[in-house]
C-alpha cells in the first residue's frame, strides 16, 4: 500500500478524528460489556432473525460457543478500539472492527417485516447506524491514517532507521 500519499490537513484531521471517534465507540462497547457482571450475547443472537440466524441460535444453544463468542467480543472490541485510538495496526483494526459490526449488522438488520423485542432509539430501513458504523471502518481501512499520525508511523520510523 502506497503510504506516501499526501492529504490536505483538513482530509487528516477529518480521517484521524473519524479513526478516534469510531475507536472510542468501539473500545467503550466492549469496556462496558467487561464491567457488567455475567454480561453474555445470549439476548442479542436470540433476537437474530436474518441471515446468520442460524449460527446465532446454535451459538446460544452450546454454552461452551456462547462463552468463547462472549470473550472474543469483549476482548475483540477492546483490541479494536485501542489500535484505532492510537493508530496502532490501523488497518487490521479497521478491518476487524468493520467485519465484526457487519456481523452485527447481519443478526439484525432493519429489514421490513422483521421486528425486535429490544427497542431501539430511531426508526431504521435497511441502513442503520450499524452498517454506517461498518462503512465508516472500511474507509478508515482504506486511507490507514496510522501510517501518518499513530504508532503505526513510530513503529514505521523505527524500524526503517534500524535497517
Amino acid at each position: 500500500m502506497n503510504t506516501n500519499k499526501t492529504y490536505s490537513n483538513v482530509q487528516l484531521v477529518s480521517l484521524v478524528a473519524l479513526r478516534i471517534i469510531v475507536g472510542w465507540h468501539i473500545l467503550y462497547e466492549g469496556v462496558s460489556k467487561l464491567l457488567v457482571p455475567n454480561w453474555t450475547s445470549a439476548n442479542f443472537l436470540n433476537e437474530s432473525q436474518w441471515i446468520l440466524s442460524g449460527m446465532a441460535h446454535w451459538i446460544v444453544s452450546n454454552s461452551a460457543v456462547l462463552n468463547t463468542v462472549d470473550f472474543l467480543n469483549v476482548w475483540g472490541l477492546i483490541a479494536i478500539g485501542l489500535g484505532l485510538i492510537l493508530g496502532l495496526f490501523t488497518r487490521t483494526a479497521s478491518i476487524a472492527g468493520a467485519l465484526l459490526v457487519f456481523v452485527y449488522y447481519l443478526n439484525n438488520a432493519p429489514i421490513i417485516g422483521i421486528e425486535y423485542s429490544v427497542p431501539t432509539e430511531g426508526s431504521y430501513l435497511i441502513v442503520s447506524k450499524t452498517l454506517i458504523e461498518a462503512a465508516a471502518l472500511f474507509v478508515l481501512f482504506v486511507f490507514p491514517t496510522g501510517k501518518i499520525i499513530g504508532l503505526d508511523a513510530l513503529i514505521s520510523r523505527y524500524f526503517n532507521k534500524t535497517k
